[in-house]
């Protein structure tokens, strides 16, 4: 089976969280910075097989576009030009920030690791893919 890739993209840094091949464990992957992001996909695909990437979809709580949308929205339409054999599939991400925080002082990470961006993106990543994974 293949895996499936969950991103929470940023203009700065971009957390991304996978399966294992049986699609049933979500795991913190790594964060990139946002201009590596395509070279390290290119890598990482070359080396496992992924078949579904879901990207956290900015909106705020009326639905509507936040200003991270259209970075999204652009970001999806490259993925699916550079990558078309892996459907690309916009998931909520509304709350996952707070829920990650959340999740690093259960895990009782140290103040200073929680105010650590790429932790929190990393596990937003993996919060997303979680939700997923449970609601299909």
């Amino acid at each position: 089976m293949a895996r499936i890739m969950c991103i929470d993209y940023g203009a700065k840094r971009t957390g991304i969280a996978v399966t294992d091949p049986l699609q049933i464990i979500a795991t913190a992957l790594t964060t990139v910075a946002t201009k590596e992001l395509f070279s390290f996909l290119e890598k990482y695909f070359l080396q496992e097989h992924v078949n579904l990437v879901l990207v956290g979809e900015p909106l705020n709580l009326d639905d509507s576009a936040t200003h991270a949308t259209p970075l999204v929205y652009a970001f999806v339409k490259k993925m699916q030009q550079k990558f078309p054999t892996i459907k690309v599939q916009l998931v909520d991400e509304r709350f996952t920030s707070k829920m990650a925080t959340q999740a690093m002082i259960q895990m009782g990470m140290k103040k200073k690791q929680r105010q650590v961006k790429a932790n929190t993106d990393q596990i937003a990543a993996t919060i997303m893919l979680q939700e997923y994974l449970a609601n299909r």
